[in-house]
């Protein structure tokens, strides 16, 4: 399969899987729909594809809800399946992403030391 291809087919699956998230359709309770699908990677040969899982949830709770997300992979797999048209279907792990958190973290830094620049009066800004 084509490069483009397979990376459509990781974007069509993720907007699946998010929809399923928000539509509360995977009834195991460690699933919040506060999860996000950031990405999803498809093998060539499609037979897996590694989905990433954020949130601004603690990391505990992320951890327990892509647990319960790899759990219900089954039922997501054939939900999806039914829905696109592919000979083969890839088995889906779920893993999570720190990225969107570290993201998020890395801003409230930098605009701390903003706030604190300002108010030592910018001493040190070599003006």
């Amino acid at each position: 399969m084509g490069e483009f291809r397979i990376e459509k087919l990781g974007e069509q699956i993720r907007g699946e899987i998010a929809m399923l998230i928000s539509l509360q359709k995977v009834k195991d309770p460690r699933v919040s729909t506060f999860l996000t699908i950031n990405r999803v990677e498809v093998a060539r040969d499609l037979s897996y594809a590694k989905v990433f899982v954020s949130s601004f949830l603690p990391e505990g709770q992320i951890h327990k809800g892509v647990a319960g997300l790899n759990s219900a992979a089954g039922f997501i797999q054939t939900s999806i399946a039914k829905k696109l048209t592919v000979r083969k279907f890839p088995k889906l792990t779920f893993v999570a992403d720190p990225s969107v958190k570290q993201g998020f973290d890395m801003v409230n830094r930098l605009n701390r030391l903003e706030a604190e620049e300002k108010n030592s009066g910018g001493e040190n800004s070599g003006i």
